[in-house]
């Protein structure tokens, strides 16, 4: 399997967020921020962070790996066309560099950046970097996952009504049968939430993009977690259309998957 020195991806991850995206963070001018046209996404944004931070972590990381592509989420926007990388056989950074940007923009601490290396259409390395408080979960296929050197295993489940979980959309059916359900606006912060074991469960909404998921769904199964689409296909680094349940195993899962 391609190796990649992970060590030199969090430098260029931890760098970037602290000369480009902590000094714009809640200090941004109304010119900084743009709104994404989308039918299906209209509140999307973007600001010159995410622009700055996501050329360079682009240029950085390519050089890593020769021969490798790189897809960033606002590279994607002007060219969804670029997605179809994913499907060779030539190693992918998949980049987003401010997930949760709407958070970001309004001075919310809630959001990170997400960086996934693809092969022959599998994820085989991921990492999100939660800029504000500086930490950093890392995985390789077959590796294990990591929060700031600690490998992470996720604790025994819990009984369904004493879960806590993370709804990525507004599909609420589940939240009748759990204790408690938290909103986070950030894909990558419901990962970390998970990794942590502050999460018992995350349900995310249709239309998923490799850039928020690949990264945590790779450090979820590391540290002994399951998880697959509703439809019960695993999930693969791909935009997809359908929707993603992560619990600590399949039993679990199928006792949640029942309740949406």
């Amino acid at each position: 399997m391609l190796k990649v020195d992970s060590d030199k991806v969090i430098e260029i991850i931890r760098e970037t967020a602290e000369t480009v995206i902590l000094p714009r963070f809640c200090n941004l001018s109304e010119c900084d921020i743009k709104s994404k046209e989308s039918k299906d996404r209209p509140a999307d944004l973007v600001t010159i962070a995410d622009i700055e931070a996501e050329k360079i972590l682009s240029e950085k990381l390519g050089s890593l790996i020769n021969g490798s592509k790189v897809i960033g989420e606002e590279a994607v926007y002007e060219n969804p066309a670029i997605l179809n990388a994913l499907a060779d056989d030539s190693p992918v950074w998949v980049i987003d560099p401010i997930d949760g940007t709407k958070n970001f923009a309004n001075g919310n601490e809630r959001f990170a950046v997400i960086v996934a290396l693809v092969c022959n259409g599998e994820t085989i390395a991921g990492w999100i970097h939660d800029p504000v408080k500086n930490i950093t979960a890392t995985a390789e296929k077959g590796g294990g996952a990591w929060l700031e050197g600690a490998r992470i295993e996720l604790p025994p489940s819990k009984p369904i009504n004493e879960m806590t979980g993370g709804l990525g959309h507004k599909r609420n059916q589940i939240k009748n049968h759990v204790k408690e359900i938290q909103s986070l606006g950030s894909a990558a912060l419901y990962y970390l939430e998970l990794l942590k074991a502050n999460l018992d469960f995350v349900f995310f909404r249709n239309q998923l993009n490799p850039g928020d998921h690949a990264a945590g769904v790779l450090m979820h199964s590391e540290a002994g977690g399951y998880s697959a689409l509703l439809c019960g296909d695993k999930y693969q680094p791909f935009l997809t259309d359908d929707y993603l349940l992560l619990s600590s195993n399949r039993v679990t899962w199928d006792e949640l998957s029942s309740k949406v």
